[in-house]
């Protein structure tokens, strides 16, 4: 952890600073002195640094301020999957397998996981403090107890389930709001239910777009097994101790056998295999299902279904939660459709009314102007037969009867449609 020197903990004793304020140790413990020529700026003290939380295999915690460079130094990272572990940009949901880290950004938790270390983005977000304090007590717990799984699975697996579950309870919470809401719509439609069913709904789409996100990258990286193999940090670790061991037995004892050889009589066989059975012991250190499994991860034939199975059950539980979510979009939108058909019933019985009361309006016009021609003062022979007006109103009424009603019959056959069309809606939407 040589990178680590001269880093300093928030919490801890602050750095001695000059009366001048121009002298500045960086994270690689080199100073950078101002050059007091005009025009140059001075950087700040800490610029470009970031408040971290380093967790080691015995779960203690100390929390460190970190720059891009010493972390890219350190993990052998390139610059891009840092940029995705800013908070100040908006990435997808990310998990990412490196040479010598594990790339995590899941909702709030944004961590780099080593074989060895954990190294998380400090926040005051409830989900990072979860993080930290609950796999700090499992490695306490854990510590003089066999692990099935590695250390970089063990953060890996807490911040899936953590994640998993922070989600599905913003799901369930949603759930609760939304159907209450949604039945009272129903059966009273108003400004004020519609205006809350319009902010619910924007939260739906935000939150199914979050949840979809970490559903498709959890989905990714199982179809792609090379991935899922960059993940075994461990057990490449163990392998490159092993071969680098090889090779120092092999450049340190075989060279100096050999002049031996050179220069003396015979040597004794068991002299001759030393080297050998140096190498072979370095290689028993490791076990043989673990050897077998390093090999694997560099053939063809990756040894991936421990870290498959893990994936596989939290996918399980997102595209649960994932199903809650389309299952509530499709119970808005039938409420929607139910209410587009209230609304189309109560509209079509306006025009029905609408129309009943221009046709007694048309009635009551047509009675008046008769009246108006027959109440004039002008001499016709009509007003000689006392019958005649009855005749005339008798007429009048006829022709109305004769001209109005097709348009009636017609209102009513339109009324009756919008009324059978919502009741077999209805008859399916409660099926």
């Amino acid at each position: 952890m040589e990178e680590f020197q001269g880093l300093h903990a928030r919490a801890g004793v602050p750095e001695p600073a000059s009366s001048h304020g121009n002298v500045r140790l960086n994270l690689d413990g080199y100073g950078n002195r101002g050059s007091g020529f005009p025009g140059l700026k001075k950087r700040g003290h800490g610029h470009g640094n970031r408040s971290w939380i380093k967790i080691d295999q015995d779960g203690n915690s100390k929390i460190l301020e970190l720059d891009k460079a010493t972390i890219m130094r350190h993990c052998s990272l390139p610059s891009r999957d840092l940029r995705l572990l800013d908070p100040l940009f908006i990435y997808p949901s990310t998990i990412l397998g490196r040479e010598k880290a594990i790339v995590v950004s899941l909702e709030q938790i944004r961590c780099i996981i080593t074989a060895d270390e954990v190294i998380l983005m400090n926040s005051l977000d409830g989900c990072v403090v979860q993080y930290m304090s609950e796999f700090c007590k499992r490695l306490q717990t854990n510590r003089e107890q066999a692990e099935d799984l590695p250390f970089e699975f063990r953060a890996l697996e807490l911040a899936l389930d953590l994640t998993c579950m922070s989600l599905d309870a913003q799901v369930k919470e949603l759930q609760l709001e939304v159907y209450p809401v949604l039945d009272e719509l129903a059966t009273s439609i108003n400004t004020h239910n519609l205006e809350r069913v319009r902010r619910l709904k924007g939260h739906l789409l935000a939150l199914t777009q979050r949840v979809q996100r970490v559903h498709d990258e959890m989905e990714h990286l199982m179809d792609d097994d090379g991935d899922m193999a960059e993940m075994y940090l461990t057990e490449k670790r163990q392998r490159s101790e092993a071969y680098a061991l090889g090779d120092m037995y092999f450049q340190n004892d075989i060279p100096g056998e050999g002049r031996v050889v050179s220069k003396s009589a015979p040597v004794s066989p068991v002299r001759s295999i030393s080297g050998a059975q140096k190498l072979q012991r370095a290689f028993s250190n490791i076990s043989p299902s673990k050897h077998g499994s390093l090999m694997s991860s560099s053939s063809n034939g990756e040894n991936i279904d421990q870290l498959e199975m893990l994936l596989e059950a939290y996918f399980a539980a997102i595209d649960n939660s994932l199903s809650k979510l389309f299952s509530l979009k499709e119970y808005i939108d039938d409420t929607e459709d139910l209410i587009n058909i209230k609304l189309g019933n109560v509209q079509n019985q306006l025009i029905q009314f609408e129309l009943l009361l221009t046709a007694a309006t048309f009635v009551t016009t047509i009675f008046a102007v008769v009246t108006g021609i027959f109440g004039m003062n002008f001499v016709a022979s009509i007003f000689d037969y006392p019958n005649a007006f009855n005749w005339v109103l008798i007429i009048t009424g006829l022709a109305f009867h004769n001209f109005g009603g097709p348009r009636q019959c017609d209102t009513r056959i339109q009324s009756s449609g919008a009324v059978w069309h919502h009741i077999s809606y209805e008859d399916k939407y409660l099926a």
